[in-house]
């Protein structure tokens, strides 16, 4: 009897240490330690993309940042769903937006807290309004970032790339009017670039507004972000090395280039 009960024993210990193990596995192969940008968002753009940003910026130059998307839901190419609800059948973060613009949201709220404290000018722009059929309504993200940029502000638009085939991965597109600055490139040295007449020039760039692909909205970014224990880090360690390019590109520091 006493032999069974050592014997049953053993036996859960066993298993326990097993179960414990491959769960480090799974949360080691599914989370990736919050601490590695490159390891974080995943591929970079590798298309050809030539530019490199060298115009001098103000000190306390005004920044604005736009949540990707935020005036266009319901619309076609309002924002990828991500991988996790698309492919994995998961339940959307919000059911009334796409989850891209669940995290842009968070991103430009965290991006323009953190700005502040560390003395940037800078400030968000959230139209409210989730649909608006006309491009050139002036609440749209495009119409508000324009008059902005026209008044020497610099103007970013922060976005997360489809998954899969579909996505190209981070980087960078500068506005297609502007000469990139010290900004553009202390940005693109931390996420990749992407072409300035990418897909032939988009809307945003026409209008002075930078496009900031996060990387694609899958894998171990995504996954970070959806999980409770990872979900803020996540966001702050975004946020964070989005204002340190801010920083870099403003005081002419370079940033690391993975």
């Amino acid at each position: 009897m006493v032999k069974k009960r050592i014997l049953n024993i053993l036996c859960f210990t066993v298993l326990s240490s097993f179960f414990y193990v491959f769960s480090k596995l799974y949360y080691l192969k599914h989370y990736y330690h919050i601490d590695d940008l490159g390891l974080l968002i995943g591929a970079r753009s590798e298309l050809s993309a030539h530019w490199i940003g060298i115009k001098d910026v103000n000190k306390d130059i005004p920044i604005l940042i736009l949540a990707g998307h935020a005036d266009s839901q319901g619309l076609a190419g309002s924002g990828t769903p991500g991988e996790a609800v698309d492919k994995f059948g998961l339940n959307p973060m919000d059911p009334n937006i796409s989850d891209e613009l669940f995290w842009n949201l968070r991103l430009q709220k965290s991006i323009v807290q953190l700005g502040k404290i560390k003395g940037l000018n800078i400030k968000s722009y959230d139209p409210g309004i989730r649909n608006i059929d006309d491009a050139n309504d002036p609440r749209t993200n495009w119409s508000v970032g324009e008059k902005f940029a026209k008044n020497g502000g610099y103007v970013i638009e922060i976005h997360f790339d489809s998954y899969g085939e579909y996505g190209v991965g981070s980087g960078l597109i500068p506005s297609f009017v502007d000469t990139p600055n010290k900004i553009d490139e202390s940005i693109a040295k931390k996420f990749g670039r992407f072409p300035i007449l990418f897909r032939g020039g988009l809307g945003a760039p026409r209008r002075q507004i930078r496009i900031l692909e996060i990387g694609k909205l899958e894998g171990s970014l995504e996954n970070n972000l959806r999980n409770l224990k990872t979900r803020q880090r996540t966001i702050r360690f975004l946020s964070d090395q989005i204002v340190q390019a801010f920083l870099n590109g403003i005081n002419n520091l370079s940033s690391s280039n993975p």
